[in-house]
């Protein structure tokens, strides 16, 4: 009798030696992540993103997870609004014990969340939040991003701006924080960069409630040669019309935020306004390798093509996997020592967080939009690295508190 038990014994842990990584990786407890974001109001970019995380998911632990363990990601709907993402966030991390977080989709909710991370002394990675104040004055150790923000986003359009010659400006965003952050470094730098610039009208529309007729005769009003836009969603697309429908961007120089992102680009579908300046996501033209094989991967599971979202979601889980594997636990004193100045290598090329701030150094597409069919797409795009747009390091040390 004992000589079989040994024998059973042994048989399993022939068995067990020869198991996959990942059969192994099953049978551990896993690494339990959080993540929040503003799935049931914004989904037209959040669902992309967490297809991408969810796809970045099965691949990582198909191949073993990390340090011998699978990841479990614990989703939630954030409500898109700062009170319900700390009271998610405070679920997260007390009933579901996760060892960090990540997501957002609105700026004010990732301003939250990052007071949320200080005070509670937990990593958090904000995915797509832009407002500067994330890293800057609400910043602090334990709060890190991935997207450029504003500041870096608004500078790569203004260098464009540069050589438009255009001197009276208009701005119209949406009235919360990612709008007034964006149109305040939009007033800064196009004054520093641009001799003569002036300001001649603002337009602030509620989000989501925009007036579109109002807003674009204000704007007629003012006879402005450059207009600046940061409205996305249904507000950009009734902007858009209204704005085609009067003429209003007739011998303008238009830049604006985000435009180019599938997102908020298909469903212009045949009024994409041609020769505006955008940041965005030219999926379908980028050729490194590493690019070309997650855009595949990504139509084959969804059959459907990526949007920025999409590669976001994939990237930040790869990202934290990284983290996780360098830190060597979960243990959140090694995982905030192991993101500080490191580089990723990511499907788009290295992305280092600085530590100065905790901001990523990963850059924007930056080109024109013109229509293509039924639709439009972007053209004379480059990509611009990130570091030469992030803040000074003299002005990230003044502005934040630490």
């Amino acid at each position: 009798m004992a000589k079989a038990s040994m024998i059973r014994w042994l048989a399993l842990g022939a068995a067990l030696a020869l198991a996959s990584p990942a059969v192994q990786a099953q049978q551990k407890d896993p690494i339990r992540i959080g993540e929040l974001n503003s799935y049931s109001k914004w989904a037209a970019f959040t669902v992309p993103y967490r297809n991408g995380w969810q796809m970045a998911l099965e691949e990582i632990n198909a191949k073993g997870g990390v340090l011998g363990r699978p990841i479990e990601i614990i989703s939630r709907d954030d409500g898109a609004t700062p009170g319900d993402a700390t009271r998610v966030a405070d679920e997260l991390v007390t009933r579901e014990n996760v060892s960090l977080l990540f997501g957002s989709f609105l700026s004010n909710a990732g301003v939250a969340m990052a007071d949320f991370a200080n005070q509670k002394k937990i990593p958090y990675i904000a995915a797509e939040p832009l407002t500067d104040a994330i890293t800057m004055a609400q910043g602090n150790r334990y709060t890190y991003r991935i997207r450029p923000n504003n500041f870096m986003q608004v500078g790569m359009l203004v260098d464009e701006a540069k050589l438009s010659g255009a001197k009276r400006w208009a701005i119209v965003a949406p009235n919360y924080e990612y709008g007034q952050s964006a149109a305040e470094v939009f007033k800064r730098l196009i004054k520093e960069r641009v001799p003569g610039a002036e300001i001649v009208a603002e337009q602030y529309p509620a989000l989501g409630k925009i007036e579109a007729g109002a807003t674009v005769s204000a704007l007629e009003q003012a006879k402005p040669d450059g207009i600046f836009n940061v409205l996305f969603g249904p507000d950009l697309t009734q902007f858009v019309r209204e704005g085609n429908t009067r003429g209003l961007f007739e011998d303008a120089t238009v830049l604006s935020l985000l435009t180019g992102e599938p997102e908020w680009m298909l469903p212009l579908k045949d009024e994409v306004p041609e020769g505006w300046t955008v940041t965005g996501y030219p999926w379908d033209q980028i050729k490194e390798p590493k690019h070309e094989a997650f855009v595949k991967a990504y139509r084959e599971k969804y059959s459907e093509t990526p949007r920025l979202g999409s590669l976001l979601g994939y990237m930040t889980a790869y990202m934290i996997r990284d983290t996780i594997e360098r830190a060597g636990s979960t243990e959140t004193e090694a995982i905030l020592k192991a993101l500080e100045d490191t580089k990723f290598e990511t499907v788009i090329g290295p992305v280092t967080m600085r530590g100065i701030d905790n901001q990523s150094t990963m850059g924007a597409w930056v080109g024109k939009l013109e229509q293509q069919g039924a639709g439009g797409r972007m053209t004379d795009w480059e990509y611009k690295a990130g570091e030469p747009f992030m803040h000074p390091e003299s002005e990230v040390k003044a502005a934040r508190k630490e």
